[in-house]
């Protein structure tokens, strides 16, 4: 599945033009590595997101092509969520 749908479906991000924005700023990273809106995500993958001066670290627990708002939590599970700050820690 498409990254940009991804985090649109799992409502990690509301709107899939969004989702094409942060990745294409590189403010993602799947597996370590930068990521664009078109990559392809699987089950298992690790993404880091930053949002603002926070940086979201979640696993991917399964994919589908809709989801209820219910059902959207399960798609991912989040490991790790810490303050980017001025440190730049990525």
């Amino acid at each position: 599945m498409r990254l940009d749908k991804f985090l649109k479906v799992s409502r990690l991000i509301k709107r899939r033009t969004l989702a094409k924005e942060v990745s294409d700023q590189g403010r993602i990273l799947i597996n370590g590595q930068q990521a664009k809106a078109s990559s392809t995500v699987k089950v298992g993958d690790e993404l880091k997101i930053r949002f603002g001066q926070k940086l979201v670290t979640v696993k991917v627990e399964r994919l589908q092509e809709m989801s209820r708002k219910e059902e959207a939590a399960e798609m991912y599970t989040i490991l790790k969520e810490e303050n980017a700050g001025a440190s730049g820690n990525e």
